[in-house]
């Protein structure tokens, strides 16, 4: 790891990927407002709690929810954007992930009101580009999110198979429910999402990942 790994005197370098000390910063922040805004939202009597409307919210609920959180929704939404990053380097673009501080209090905000809009932020890179190389970069964050999907799968249908309940089954069924809603979403094929980029690239490869994505998104939505 000692190779692959070193810390510069402006960030750190891990597997050939450079990261400021303010993209660290801004990939922190953001995974932590995202576990915030999304422990607020799910945990209705925390909101309650913050507006000072005591109840029976134990801390350890609070906790175990925030953990989810951070491991699921937190992790989908960065890796999407990382992914993103690893393809625009590799054509040898400066690329880098910037926070939207305005956008990650809103979210914030958001989950304690009863509703979310989570954008993070976004990967920024510049350099000349064809449009196969801006299509497969805008691909790679759904086709993370749709293999961060089968990681949970497994695990998933062994808790429900089990009948294992508690921290765990929520942890698969998010983790499996937000990816797929994650990899749907942006490859709707309008305004900045991911889909309308591969879509302008490529017809075929936009239908092959979208299709799949859209319906299995929708099925998340409704049957999970």
């Amino acid at each position: 790891m000692a190779g692959r790994q070193r810390r510069t005197a402006t960030g750190w370098t891990v597997a050939g990927l450079s990261f400021s000390q303010r993209e660290l910063r801004d990939l922190l922040v953001a995974w932590l407002a995202l576990g915030l805004a999304f422990t607020f939202f799910l945990e209705r009597q925390f909101s309650r709690i913050v507006f000072g409307q005591f109840g029976g919210l134990s801390a350890a609920e609070i906790a175990s929810t925030f953990a989810v959180s951070l491991l699921t929704v937190g992790v989908g939404f960065l890796l999407h954007e990382l992914a993103h990053k690893v393809v625009a380097v590799r054509f040898g673009q400066i690329a880098a992930f910037q926070a939207d501080y305005r956008m990650l209090g809103f979210a914030v905000l958001g989950g304690l009101a009863g509703f979310l809009f989570a954008a993070p932020g976004a990967v920024v890179h510049r350099g000349r580009l064809t449009a196969k190389q801006h299509g497969l970069i805008a691909v790679a964050g759904p086709v993370t999110n749709l293999a961060l999907a089968v990681v949970f799968l497994v695990p998933f249908f062994l808790t429900a198979s089990m009948g294992i309940g508690g921290f765990l089954r929520e942890l698969t069924e998010m983790g499996l429910q937000i990816n797929l809603l994650l990899a749907g979403f942006n490859m709707l094929p309008f305004g900045p999402l991911d889909g309308r980029t591969v879509r302008e690239w490529s017809k075929p490869v936009f239908l092959a990942v979208a299709v799949p994505s859209i319906l299995l998104g929708v099925g998340a939505l409704f049957v999970l």
